[in-house]
């Protein structure tokens, strides 16, 4: 580990070095200094945010040698995703410690919240085809987002045309992997529209791991010649063996299906100082899950749940700096053989503005989320961020805020022979505060952040005594998490081609095993240590390829190292890759008892044509 970080430091100081001697400000093509960071009220460029925010641009995309999201956000630092297998069927998002729940994912803003449980929040994840970006909103978010922007949100933003064209995708290897999709653009004089369909399937690379998983998308924008109108329709089908995903009884074989589907409708309004964005969504997931795959009748929960929601997000800019306001009604309901028939009535109302001070070097951003949940009190969650821009491409920012999170109905209801949920539970709250320093220009950007967050009722679920089989979702009483995370990424031409070197570490410190240890079920294997570098090269015309290396240690004493590696090889409209993951053969745990894959390869061609 010690050898890697010395390594790439010893590299960095050479792109320095490479760097002086450039005059090429245009290295990079999708430089992070034009990207706009599209949060729901106040969009500001990517260097003028006072915030820790990560951006995964196209290009990103195209060099990370990930063939899903899941994969993809497992090369930035502060993410922890831990995944039960290969092909992104099931896995848990974390951000600077937080839990699985507490982490909200956004598709083009709208908001993919399930009120069972956060284990789905990845099932909503799209098809890297329809991806432009993604934003990774670090810290306290709830002013911003509200409910279950705990310890961060991730926003993906999907393209807005492909032009008239097509591109297929067929892919094979490993376990008996075997993906195909279809990505269409089609561009009409009054309308564009974007349509993919893929199928992911496996045999699995240990007992009852295999899998069989649908994407279908479809992006359409009407009347775009006056006032746009853009629909959004997803449904995301995964059936996986799910073996000891859940329990280590050897005696059961757990399978389940999940169903996770959007239909949203949003447009625009705007003139040159007022912006409103209407929304109208319907989001659905489904769970099926079986503790005996071959014995139905044995264990089957089937779970429910359907969220609608309407929301206006507006921004005003005056003299006196830009006003965003937004207010936010939706509608849950649940059916569920275990949790229930359940309802509930949510509502959200920001207001935060952003002064811009002292020739426009002072930005000061005060905000306030007002949030009723009918089955739980009005909250009030305000926050602050300031930010100050030595030069103009070096800033130093700050921002404090209060955060929360409500329990989900599997915390409150859900029961089984060793599980029992606890209706009298509080919400989670945490004070987080957070101070950093970005430097970005096109051809490199860095940043160090150090944050602390003091949390109070975080739920999980624990026994009071190692004779007691159940475990009961408690609110644990204080817990507070501290860290560091550094990030740089440098673009520099050699034999007149772009190449990219970035680093990554972060470190987090938290008490939470000082509450139960012994007899906890999920506080366990945060992340202490994470170092992650990615070297994507081009040396010809027509070939490029990627190397990702991976370093974790976990609280619970656990390190591993993991490489992974691509190579793409472009020949007229066609492109054929390979794709390597843990080349040397770790053998690593990343959730509970699953070992990860072993050494796998994966082989692919794509052809496009207009």
């Amino acid at each position: 580990m010690k050898k890697s970080i010395l390594f790439t430091a010893i590299v960095l100081i050479g792109a320095f070095q490479v760097k002086a001697q450039q005059d090429d400000a245009a290295i990079m093509v999708d430089s992070l200094s034009e990207v706009v960071v599209t949060a729901n009220r106040i969009n500001l460029p990517f260097k003028e945010n006072s915030r820790t925010i990560n951006i995964i641009t196209s290009n990103d995309i195209k060099n990370s040698a990930a063939v899903n999201v899941t994969d993809l956000l497992q090369q930035v630092v502060g993410v922890d995703i831990r995944r039960r297998g290969t092909g992104g069927s099931q896995a848990d998002l974390y951000i600077r410690g937080g839990g699985f729940d507490q982490t909200l994912l956004l598709i083009d803003g709208v908001k993919m919240d399930d009120a069972q449980t956060g284990h789905h929040t990845m099932n909503a994840a799209l098809p890297l085809e329809v991806i432009e970006r993604i934003e990774i909103i670090k810290g306290p978010a709830a002013r911003v987002f509200g409910q279950n922007a705990f310890a961060g949100a991730i926003n993906i933003i999907t393209k807005k045309n492909l032009d008239n064209s097509v591109s297929l995708n067929v892919e094979a290897g490993s376990f008996g992997q075997l993906n195909g999709s279809a990505t269409a653009g089609v561009d009409t004089e009054n309308s564009t529209h974007i349509i993919h369909v893929g199928r992911m399937t496996s045999e699995g690379y240990r007992n009852n791991s295999d899998y069989d998983n649908g994407n279908y998308y479809l992006k359409s924008v009407f009347n775009k010649n006056a006032q746009p109108i853009q629909m959004t329709a997803t449904f995301l089908e995964r059936n996986f063996g799910a073996e000891n995903f859940y329990t280590t009884n050897p005696t059961f074989h757990e399978y389940e299906e999940t169903q996770n589907s959007l239909l949203a409708l949003s447009t625009t309004f705007k003139n040159n100082k007022l912006r409103i964005q209407p929304r109208i969504y319907w989001k659905r997931n489904q769970d099926l899950f079986l503790l005996r795959r071959n014995e139905p009748s044995f264990y089957r929960n089937m779970h429910i749940s359907n969220k609608i929601g309407v929301e206006t997000n507006a921004s005003y800019a005056s003299k006196l700096g830009i006003t965003g306001f937004g207010v936010e009604l939706s509608q849950i309901y649940l059916r569920s053989n275990n949790l229930g028939s359940r309802n509930r009535f949510m509502s959200n109302v920001f207001l935060e503005h952003r002064f811009s001070i002292a020739d426009n070097k002072l930005d000061i951003t005060p905000g306030v989320a007002l949030t009723y949940f009918s089955d739980f009190k009005l909250r009030a969650f305000p926050g602050l961020d300031i930010g100050y821009n030595l030069t103009n491409t070096f800033k130093v920012y700050g921002n404090i805020g209060y955060t929360y999170r409500i329990p989900t109905y599997t915390d409150l209801y859900y029961n089984d022979p060793v599980t029992s949920g606890n209706t009298d539970l509080e919400p989670e709250e945490a004070f987080a505060q957070e101070l950093g320093l970005k430097y970005t220009t096109p051809e490199f950007n860095a940043s160090v952040a150090v944050f602390n967050r003091d949390a109070d009722n975080l739920i999980d679920f624990i026994r009071n005594d190692v004779s007691e089989d159940v475990f009961t979702a408690t609110n644990i009483t204080e817990v507070n998490t501290k860290g560091l995370e550094l990030d740089a990424a440098y673009n520099f031409k050699f034999k007149d081609f772009t190449q990219t070197l970035s680093v990554g570490y972060a470190f987090l410190d938290d008490n939470i095993l000082d509450q139960n240890e012994e007899l906890s079920r999920y506080s366990l294997n945060t992340l202490k240590h994470q170092y992650t570098t990615r070297l994507s090269t081009q040396l010809f015309k027509n070939v490029r390829q990627n190397i990702i290396y991976k370093y974790a240690e976990r609280t619970t004493g656990q390190t591993y190292n993991v490489w992974d590696a691509s190579l793409v090889i472009k020949v007229k409209k066609a492109e054929f890759t390979i794709t390597a993951n843990n080349i040397f053969d770790a053998d690593y745990i990343e959730s509970g008892f699953i070992p990860m894959p072993p050494s796998n390869v994966l082989f692919g061609l794509r052809y496009s044509f207009k």
